[in-house]
């Protein structure tokens, strides 16, 4: 199925598909606390939140339902739609569930040098990691800036695209 995408327009600006990364991450947060809470009642225990491996992972779960289940439905997470933008694969089409989740592991790329530098430099302050967070992710926005038409890296991996879906006023 195509979705009418023009695979040879310009991508969205760098800009934009960053807003719309930070306001997935507000909308994310609801998500996450409701999941977090869920946990904490499942397990049965006061401290749940204290068990950080199953709670990481039943989490890590919880963010890959939502973006692969999104991906693979329309194309667009509730950000997405905000900033009218809309994943699609190298043909144009949707995401099938493979590449949808290909596409969520490799957008860890986001975070993980970052945090392995948290681990391996041993920093615990909040602003310490927020710092590394913070230089990671700029990191990551300039290497997409050396690519001709801004694609990020997990999109290049993936076989993916992020594209502008503005809607057709009738």
């Amino acid at each position: 199925m195509n979705l009418g995408a023009d695979l040879g327009a310009a991508p969205p600006g760098l800009a934009r598909r960053f807003a719309a990364l930070l306001y997935e991450g507000v909308l994310l947060f609801g998500v996450l606390f409701f999941a977090g809470m869920l946990h904490a009642a499942l397990s049965n225990r006061p401290q749940a939140t204290q068990d950080s491996l199953s709670l990481s992972l039943s989490l890590f779960c919880v963010l890959g339902l939502y973006f692969v289940g999104f991906w693979t439905r329309s194309g667009q997470t509730l950000a997405m739609k905000t900033w009218h933008l809309r994943v699609i694969d190298a043909s144009g089409g949707p995401l099938g569930w493979r590449r949808a989740l290909l596409r969520y592991l490799l957008s860890w790329l986001w975070f993980l040098p970052a945090l392995a530098s948290v681990w391996a430099l041993g920093l615990h302050g909040g602003a310490a990691i927020f710092g590394s967070l913070t230089a990671g992710m700029l990191a990551y926005l300039l290497i997409a800036r050396l690519h001709p038409q801004r694609q990020f890296l997990h999109d290049l991996l993936s076989g993916s695209r992020v594209i502008s879906q503005i809607p057709q006023r009738p």
